[in-house]
């Protein structure tokens, strides 16, 4: 099943894909990493597989499907990658290439993968893991130096059940949520409405690694863990 990316926001844009690594399976604590695009993917690929119990009784000639479960689900993501500074900013190919592989693949601390969150625009934030990426060069310097890059990459959901619960209602504060700070923000007031408590925001400014969260500038992305009164 193909879903088109997200219309842009209320505010006529669309925020950039943002990808966070955990250490614990939990996802509590501060993230380890971050990776943001540099360019937004045009589309996503959502997957799902339903596993039923096709057992046939002998002499039979059909048989009843049974359903047995729903099996974790796929996120397919491509992401561009351009070093030629066309689109009004200069990065280094190989450089945002490892950023994405040391965020999402394998950690040797604590022996597999980051525990990964992906947000992008009105997406609920989906909990998972990376199952498989590949990277395509399509643009070269004459010294070999690689300018533009492909990134396809296929995350697949890591929520347990519990989780899985919270995510049909997306304001849960067992979720990790992504807010972009608007004029008349404050943390006290998002903390009450993501959580029910506004004292939890020295917590999030501490996960944040905010000094002064009196002031925060609009625009700025804050993300808020799942915290525990």
């Amino acid at each position: 099943m193909s879903a088109s990316a997200p219309g842009a926001s209320d505010r006529g844009t669309l925020e950039k894909l943002l990808i966070l690594a955990y250490t614990t399976p939990d996802y509590s604590g501060s993230p380890l990493s971050r990776f943001e695009s540099y360019i937004n993917p045009n589309e996503l690929t959502l997957s799902w597989e339903m596993e039923y119990d096709s057992a046939q009784g002998s002499g039979t000639t059909n048989s009843r499907m049974d359903f047995k479960k729903q099996k974790p689900g796929d996120l397919s993501l491509t992401f561009f990658i351009d070093g030629t500074g066309a689109n009004g900013s200069q990065l280094d190919v190989q450089e945002a290439i490892e950023q994405f592989k040391s965020v999402t693949g394998y950690n040797g601390d604590i022996h597999r993968p980051n525990y990964l969150v992906v947000n992008w625009g009105t997406l609920t934030v989906k909990r998972c893991i990376l199952k498989s990426a590949s990277i395509a060069y399509k643009l070269f310097r004459p010294s070999g130096i690689p300018l533009r890059a492909v990134i396809t990459a296929t995350f697949t959901d890591n929520s347990d059940d519990q989780t899985r619960v919270a995510t049909a209602q997306d304001q849960s504060p067992d979720l990790t949520h992504v807010r972009v700070i608007r004029a008349g923000d404050n943390l006290p007031m998002l903390c009450n409405h993501i959580y029910g408590d506004p004292r939890l925001y020295l917590r999030v400014a501490q996960a944040n690694g905010l000094d002064d969260f009196r002031n925060l500038p609009a625009g700025t992305r804050v993300f808020f863990p799942p915290l525990e009164k």
